[in-house]
């Protein structure tokens, strides 16, 4: 028999299974795309469109004042680096965040190892007052900040005059200590980041802890032979949240200082230039150029700390 006529006589019980199956998987494949297109959509229309459209803008002259467009290459970015202004905003936001980081990383981790011993009682309590300040609003809180730190009729000050300090600081109005004031504030919404630590802590395995007991560990030792190196994931999580959130900070210091960064530059944030120039001065080319340096800043320090993370980040899985 040729092969012609054993295909003819091959029973087409045997195919329709194979063609029932394909149809099944296309059909599965078409609803998948069919429920994710709400958000490819708008991903592409909200922020891959606008990332690009920043882009191009940065090698133009774009300005809402004026009707035209016209191409003008690097002069944005030669604009940028003879800015002094844009240079003393970077260094400021640079600055602050050397100090808003370690003490963003570390007030967390103390408190999460505080809600995690066993001495400490009502820890509910504790838990639910720690996170409270998280939930505020950063203009509400911003408010009652400035209250508090008022230099002259602020309780800070009062406490501080109490213990026998005469000329406590002048938080908001000194540029020696404008930017401590905002670490206060950052301090006070930590919340967040405790709680994933907390949860981390409570996460790990008792027995350790109790091999370590027969070893005679005290437990410095075994907070940072144990639980530093089994929580490093949700550290460095925190870390790599932390820079990318500095490197956009301004909300803070804008209500703060009402968008001066005063007294003097000391409180001007790069974000704050950024916001300047772009919708004061309506110069959109040169903010979109402000907005794509601070960004592979952003970026930059990410790889950093993602390349730098394979020596000190344990994860369990070992990869």
């Amino acid at each position: 028999m040729s092969s012609v006529d054993a295909t003819r006589v091959m029973p087409p019980q045997e195919v329709a299974p194979q063609r029932k199956k394909a149809t099944l998987e296309q059909q599965q494949r078409r609803w998948g795309w069919i429920f994710l297109s709400p958000w490819i959509i708008g991903f592409v229309v909200f922020t891959a469109a606008p990332i690009i459209a920043s882009l191009i803008f940065t090698f133009t002259d774009f300005n809402l004042g004026q009707s035209e467009i016209n191409f003008v290459g690097l002069k944005n970015w030669e604009r940028l680096l003879n800015d002094p202004l844009a240079l003393t905003a970077l260094g400021v936001t640079l600055k602050f965040a050397l100090i808003a980081v370690p003490v963003g990383i570390l007030v967390p981790l103390g408190m999460a190892a505080l809600l995690n011993s066993k001495a400490l009682a009502g820890k509910p309590l504790w838990r639910t007052l720690f996170y409270l300040p998280y939930m505020v609003p950063a203009v509400s809180a911003i408010f009652v900040w400035q209250s508090f730190l008022n230099g002259q009729t602020g309780w800070l000050n009062r406490i501080l005059r109490g213990l026998g300090i005469a000329d406590p600081p002048n938080w908001f109005q000194d540029e020696t200590w404008i930017l401590q004031a905002f670490i206060l504030i950052g301090v006070w919404g930590v919340g967040n980041a405790m709680l994933t630590m907390l949860a981390t802590m409570q996460g790990v395995p008792t027995e350790l802890y109790e091999a370590a007991d027969v070893d005679g560990a005290s437990g410095f030792t075994k907070f940072l032979r144990i639980t530093l190196p089994l929580i490093s994931p949700v550290i460095f999580y925190n870390l790599v949240l932390s820079v990318i959130g500095l490197m956009q900070y301004f909300e803070i210091p804008y209500i703060a200082t009402r968008g001066t960064g005063h007294p003097g530059t000391s409180a001007y944030f790069f974000n704050m230039h950024l916001y300047k120039e772009a919708f004061t001065f309506f110069d959109m080319g040169y903010g979109a150029t402000l907005a794509w340096l601070i960004f592979i800043i952003a970026l930059l320090l990410t790889v950093i700390l993602f390349v730098t993370s394979r020596r000190w980040v344990y994860y369990t899985s070992g990869d």
